[in-house]
């Protein structure tokens, strides 16, 4: 009998790599938007949730991620389905180093605490769950990850922008690798725990690191350029991005990577995307080995 998957919000970076892995799994594909009505109704049958649903730019983040809870919850608890989480690490504050399902939840901050009790919600209500937890996301498709938004957001003229220290390790996640895994582990979620808390290690690397790298891939000196946080102190009275991405500037100065070892036990035949290529996932198209671009960021065809 064909498997059936319900992916909520198709539309972002986790639905729509999750869709397409899915697919590729060979399993039916069903979606879920905020504008779809009834989530009971349309867990109806599936034997796996994809919980992609997150506020846009931070927004009301106490009280819209409850109410996702309680909905993606419920649509469970309805179907029997089991549930997947992208996780990510702010349940652990700040604590450089390898972070794993062993690390203390110890928030320093409100949305860490909020994911802290989001987690703690599923646990209780008994649904099987997977938090397949990651760093950074980096999507190919420049999907509101952090590629697009934050470090490549001059590469054009040439910049590459560091929140912080850019010699500082990072942990970042390739969606489409994600992806991947969360449909091999519902293949196998008969043999896992009612609630698995899993490190998704994917790739680690500094600002300086992929600052060369792309230097080398688009034949130009690439520098690299400091994100005004005092603009951001400035507009936080008056904007909630702002003041929400001040409360995780922490996480830029944090040297951290995932530790793989559960990762590995439970899909040891996992091969991730190379590093390089998913270095450069963020570079625009018309930026390859073959072109330079000019001082004012027009293309010039190299000979």
């Amino acid at each position: 009998m064909k498997r059936t998957v319900l992916i909520l919000g198709g539309s972002g970076k986790i639905g729509s790599h999750a869709a397409d892995a899915f697919w590729d799994a060979g399993w039916e594909i069903r979606h879920y938007d905020r504008k779809s009505g009834d989530m009971v109704k349309a867990a109806r049958g599936v034997d796996v949730i994809i919980n992609g649903l997150n506020p846009p730019a931070y927004h009301d983040w106490e009280r819209t991620i409850p109410e996702i809870t309680s909905q993606v919850i419920a649509a469970a608890q309805a179907s029997g389905a089991t549930v997947i989480i992208p996780g990510n690490i702010y349940n652990f504050g700040d604590q450089p180093g390898v972070l794993d399902e062993n690390t203390p939840q110890i928030a320093t901050t409100k949305k860490g605490r909020v994911r802290i009790a989001m987690e703690e919600s599923y646990r209780a209500s008994r649904v099987q769950t997977i938090v397949l937890r990651a760093g950074n996301f980096i999507d190919p498709q420049g999907n509101g990850d952090i590629m697009s938004m934050l470090i490549m957001r001059e590469i054009k003229k040439g910049k590459i922008t560091a929140a912080a220290d850019p010699h500082t390790m990072q942990s970042y996640a390739y969606v489409p690798d994600w992806a991947r895994a969360a449909a091999k582990l519902a293949e196998n979620r008969a043999a896992l725990a009612q609630f698995e808390d899993i490190p998704f290690p994917g790739h680690a690397f500094t600002i300086a690191d992929l600052q060369a790298a792309v230097s080398n891939a688009s034949g130009r000196d690439i520098k690299v350029s400091r994100f005004p946080w005092w603009i951001m102190a400035i507009l936080s009275p008056v904007w909630e991005l702002a003041r929400e991405m001040r409360e995780m500037r922490y996480l830029y100065a944090m040297p951290h990577q995932i530790g793989s070892d559960k990762f590995d036990r439970l899909l040891p035949d996992f091969r991730p995307t190379n590093l390089e290529q998913v270095m450069l996932a963020g570079l625009p198209a018309d930026i390859d080995p073959n072109k330079v671009m000019g001082p004012s960021g027009q293309t010039i065809v190299a000979n």
